[in-house]
């Protein structure tokens, strides 16, 4: 994990540009679907603050999160509020969030560590909340130019979500929506702890 840190605090400028822009909205309105009007989001892994961003346009409470102090500080200029730094392995929050959005971030974690992340976010949850989390399709542990990669498919990700808790409401697959990434598959999932 303190690799792809590392990456992230020494990328942040180029990385946030390239992804602010990315269009999530398909994903981010089957999310919202699922949430009361004003509810509380963690966004686990904000990046550039893209996401946080449309939520706070949306009238809901954002709290923001990442691992990378420099991700942290590109992400508060564009949302003229505080970031957290934190890593999913230290986060502490307790029944505090309606929702938590974890847009390409759990993807980082060792498949070792993902069972004590998936508790955090749990623990982080009121009850009834609402889990987005996405990966890149596939099956394997991986190092990218420095960056840890897990990669799960539909069926590794309904039962890393049923061994943490959580029911799988909804698993879609979609196409990275970067023009330079076409024909990445993602693997996405909206889940309601049980």
């Amino acid at each position: 994990m303190n690799r792809t840190i590392f990456y992230y605090d020494e990328h942040a400028e180029e990385y946030c540009a390239v992804t602010a822009n990315a269009d999530m909205s398909y994903c981010r309105d089957r999310f919202m679907a699922y949430l009361p009007v004003g509810a509380h989001i963690l966004d686990a892994g904000c990046g550039s603050g893209r996401d946080s961003r449309v939520f706070l346009e949306k009238g809901f409470i954002v709290t923001a999160v990442d691992a990378s102090e420099k991700i942290c500080k590109e992400a508060e200029k564009l949302l003229g509020q505080d970031v957290l730094q934190c890593t999913f392995q230290k986060m502490s929050f307790l029944n505090e969030f309606d929702g938590i959005w974890a847009c390409a971030s759990l993807l980082h974690v060792k498949k070792d560590e993902i069972n004590l992340v998936m508790k955090n976010l749990r623990t982080a949850l009121k009850p009834d909340g609402i889990l987005y989390a996405s990966f890149k399709y596939g099956t394997k542990e991986r190092m990218v130019q420095g960056r840890l990669f897990n990669d799960y498919d539909e069926k590794s990700l309904i039962t890393l979500l049923i061994n943490n808790g959580f029911m799988a409401c909804d698993v879609f697959i979609t196409e990275d929506v970067r023009t330079t990434r076409h024909g990445e598959k993602w693997v996405n999932a909206i889940a309601r702890m049980l």
